[in-house]
């Protein structure tokens, strides 16, 4: 079974944005306006991390955005052989870590594994109120709703369980940004600079953002480059 990859928009454009979204996301809560002259693909749905490279293989320039847990996903699938060949541009990791159920550099693992063996409507209910953060951005986000089962949302997680879990593997991949929003209540803000910290990355930080921040997704959406992402912040 692969993970989800889902052109969003599709036009045989030379530039790619490659965005590794998180945890219990689809293609309704990313479907955005992108900008001129990039294809736009979205990755989603890790019960496993097979990934077919053949789609991307093409672009002469490609742009990885990650979010969340994705980002521990694209680390794992953009250090494989098979991803060698690929021409990434930039490498941009939004509110997530390469250590993501761990209680110094990601999520606790008691709060991850609570979430995990009390998964109910209920607690997805209040896992999304907390990923967004305020009543604007819970308003938003409703508007773009996944359309997931509560079964594959489940199997995902203990998918994602499993696999951070098994990876015993260091990886030679280097992230070029790391965004990290301060009001975050998923991935702890302490965590994620101290998982940056002895890393080449360069780390922006935004006083009031939240873990889900449709604002930020917009922009990046239309406006790529990385030197557009500085003004969401302080600049390490």
């Amino acid at each position: 079974m692969y993970m989800k990859q889902v052109f969003i928009k599709k036009e045989n454009n030379h530039e790619l944005i490659l965005f590794f979204a998180g945890w219990g996301s689809d293609e309704n809560l990313f479907c955005r306006d992108i900008k001129e002259g990039y294809d736009y693909m979205l990755c989603f749905d890790y019960q496993d991390l097979e990934f077919d490279y053949t789609p991307v293989m093409q672009y002469e320039n490609i742009t990885v955005l990650a979010w969340s847990m994705g980002v521990w996903v694209a680390t794992n699938i953009l250090s494989k052989e098979k991803a060698s060949t690929l021409k990434i541009k930039e490498k941009i990791a939004f509110n997530g870590t390469t250590n993501p159920i761990n209680d110094t550099y990601g999520i606790p693992v008691e709060i991850f594994k609570g979430t995990m063996d009390n998964f109910s409507d209920k607690t997805l209910t209040r896992f999304r109120r907390r990923i967004c953060g305020n009543t604007e951005n819970t308003k938003e986000f409703l508007s773009h709703l996944p359309y997931r089962s509560m079964d594959s949302l489940k199997q995902e997680l203990w998918g994602l369980w499993n696999m951070v879990h098994e990876d015993d593997k260091e990886k030679s991949l280097k992230w070029d940004m790391a965004i990290i929003g301060m009001s975050d209540k998923i991935f702890p803000p302490e965590n994620q600079i101290a998982s940056w910290k002895d890393t080449e990355t360069q780390v922006v930080t935004q006083a009031d953002m939240e873990h889900y921040c449709s604002e930020f997704f917009n922009h990046f959406l239309l406006n790529p480059e990385k030197s557009n992402i500085y003004q969401y912040g302080k600049v390490y």
